[in-house]
């Protein structure tokens, strides 16, 4: 074995460290710590304070926010219409009939 800048002994070449008592042992103990943990893991199960489908409203509910405000910028900024009026069932069925070819 060799020493290190620091002075710490290390194998010279990859053989001698697997072969190496220490470095086995520090393997069986990592090994050991992960299965603890693993185990002590699997034991507690994880309490969510913001549940999955309290998750998929409120994404649902900011979507659906994001999607009006949108249409209210587009409809009021870039239209030079007023943009409430993009929320009135009259100006859908406008636009419908426009792509739709229909009176």
């Amino acid at each position: 074995m060799s020493t290190n800048p620091t002075g710490q002994k290390q194998p010279t070449t990859r053989k001698k460290y697997k072969n190496d008592p220490e470095t086995k042992q520090a393997a069986k103990s990592a090994e050991e710590k992960n299965r603890k943990s693993r185990k002590k893991e699997e034991k507690l199960p994880r309490r969510r304070i913001f549940p999955i489908w309290l998750r998929l409203i409120v994404i649902t509910i900011l979507c659906a926010l994001a999607l009006i405000v949108g249409l209210i910028v587009g409809y009021g900024v870039l239209g030079d219409g007023n943009p409430l009026d993009v929320l009135k069932v009259e100006t859908w069925e406008h636009i419908w009939n426009i792509a739709t070819k229909t009176e």
